[in-house]
């Protein structure tokens, strides 16, 4: 099964995720198959805290893909935001 999940990058104490398209199977950052956005909560107030390309997300979830409670937060945020 496909999942949009966060995968943390970043330095220690300062955390980066990566919104991705998964196997549910492959670890947390491991292999993925797409990267459709990104969330840096972390952000000061001249960088952008939260980027979500929409069409791609759209795409995943009417072929299956089921969002996580963590990106489902996420993407309602980016909505309201756009």
């Amino acid at each position: 099964m496909v999942v949009i999940r966060l995968a943390r990058s970043g330095a220690k104490k300062r955390p980066f995720y990566n919104i991705v398209a998964a196997d549910s199977r492959d670890r947390r950052d491991g292999r993925f198959i797409e990267r459709v956005g990104f969330y840096n909560p972390m952000a000061s107030e001249s960088e952008q805290g939260l980027a979500v390309d929409m069409e791609r997300l759209n795409y995943w979830k009417d072929n299956g893909a089921q969002l996580l409670q963590t990106v489902q937060r996420l993407v309602k945020t980016a909505a309201k935001a756009a």
